[in-house]
C-alpha cells in the first residue's frame, strides 16, 4: 500500500487531503508540531477507514526537530515498517503577523517554517521516496506581484536566503508579515523548480510539483492577525469581495482533493516542474511569477539554504548524485 507524508497540524488543507487519500486506501504519515492534535487526527482517520496512520512530531522551524523526524521515517522504511513514500506533501505553512519572531535556530519564523524546514526535510527524505513518487509543495498565488493575490499582501522580496533568515537583525524595519509570507512562497516555487531540474539531470523518476490551493479562509492562516481581522476573514462578504477583485479562490473540499490527486493520481505522473492552481473549482496548470523562473536565483537559494540548515555531505541525497 502506498504511503504519503503530509506536513501540517491537520485541521485545514492537509486534513482535507488526508480525508481524500484514505478513501483511496493510502497509508498516511501525519507530521506536525502539535503531536496531541496530530495523534487525534490520526486516530479518527484510522478508526473510520481502517488504514495505517503514523503520527510524527515535526516542528519545521526547528532544524533539530526536522532531523529527528526524518531519521525516524528513514529508520521505519529501512526496517520495512513503512513502505517507501509515494509522496511527500510539503503542505505546512504559517503567516506571522505583527512583531517579527524567530525560531529556535534564530531564523525569522515565516521563512524558517515555510522554506528552510521543508528544504531540509526534502533533502533528508528524498532517498526514501519510491521511484515514480512525488514531492508537492503547497505554494500560493501571493508570490506573484502581477496578480491580485500578490497585490493584496504586498510584493515578494528578493529570494535572498541569508537576508530572509536574518531579517530584522540589522536595525532596519522588517517588511510586513504579508510580504514575508509571499516571499517564502516564492522560495517554495523556486525550490520546486530547481529540485525538478536536479532530479532530471540525475535521471530520476521522482516528480517535483508546485501547487497553489487558492485562498481558503478556513485554513486558519490568518490566526495571528487581530481577532476582528480573523472574524472578517471568515465572512461571506469578504470571500465575495476577494472573488470579485480577482483573487484566486479555493475551497477545502476541492483544494484538498486536488492535493491528494497530485500525490497519487496517474494523470499527474508527468507534470514535474510545473505550477498547478486550484481556482473556483478548477485545477489547471498556470504560469507562476517571472521571478520564479530565474534559474540563477533558484540555484543560489539552494546553496544558501544548504548552508543555513547546515546540510552535511552525509545528509545530501544520493539520488541527486
Amino acid at each position: 500500500m502506498a504511503t504519503v507524508l503530509i506536513t501540517g497540524d491537520h485541521a485545514g488543507l492537509g486534513r482535507a487531503a488526508a480525508e481524500d487519500l484514505v478513501t483511496r486506501r493510502v497509508d498516511l504519515i501525519l507530521a506536525g508540531r502539535d503531536l496531541d492534535r496530530v495523534e487525534r487526527a490520526g486516530r479518527q482517520l484510522q478508526e473510520k477507514h481502517g488504514i495505517k496512520v503514523t503520527p510524527l512530531l515535526l516542528n519545521l522551524a526547528s532544524l533539530e526537530s526536522v532531523r529527528a523526524a526524518a531519521s525516524k521515517i528513514r529508520d521505519m522504511v529501512a526496517a520495512g515498517a513503512l513502505e517507501p513514500l509515494q509522496a511527500l506533501l510539503c503542505n505546512a505553512g504559517a503567516s506571522f503577523r505583527g512583531s517579527i519572531s524567530y525560531g529556535v535556530d534564530g531564523y525569522e519564523e515565516t521563512f524558517a517554517t515555510n522554506h528552510l524546514g521543508h528544504f531540509l526535510l526534502v533533502n533528508l527524505l528524498l532517498d526514501s521516496i519510491a521511484d515514480g513518487g512525488r514531492v508537492v509543495f503547497t505554494a500560493s498565488g501571493t508570490h506573484d506581484p502581477e496578480t491580485m493575490d500578490g497585490r493584496v499582501v504586498g510584493a515578494a522580496e528578493e529570494p535572498d536566503a541569508e537576508a530572509l533568515a536574518n531579517q530584522g537583525k540589522d536595525g532596519k524595519e522588517p517588511v510586513s508579515g504579508g510580504k514575508r509570507y509571499a516571499t517564502s512562497k516564492l522560495c517554495n516555487i523556486l525550490f520546486s523548480y530547481e529540485l525538478d531540474r536536479r532530479l532530471q539531470a540525475a535521471h530520476q523518476s521522482v516528480s517535483s510539483i508546485a501547487f497553489d490551493p487558492g485562498l481558503i479562509p478556513e485554513t486558519g492562516l490568518a490566526r495571528t492577525a487581530p481577532v476582528f481581522a480573523q472574524w472578517l476573514f471568515r465572512t461571506s462578504l469578504l470571500k465575495w469581495t476577494f472573488k470579485k477583485l480577482g483573487v484566486t479562490m479555493g475551497s477545502l473540499p476541492f483544494s484538498g482533493a486536488s492535493l491528494a490527486s497530485l500525490a497519487v493520481d496517474d494523470r499527474f505522473a508527468t507534470v514535474s516542474g510545473t505550477y498547478l492552481q486550484s481556482n473556483s473549482g478548477t485545477l489547471s496548470e498556470r504560469q507562476s511569477s517571472k521571478a520564479s523562473y530565474d534559474q540563477a536565483k533558484a540555484a543560489k537559494l539552494w546553496v544558501d539554504s544548504e548552508r543555513l540548515v547546515r546540510l552535511t555531505i552525509n545528509e545530501q541525497p544520493r539520488r541527486l548524485g
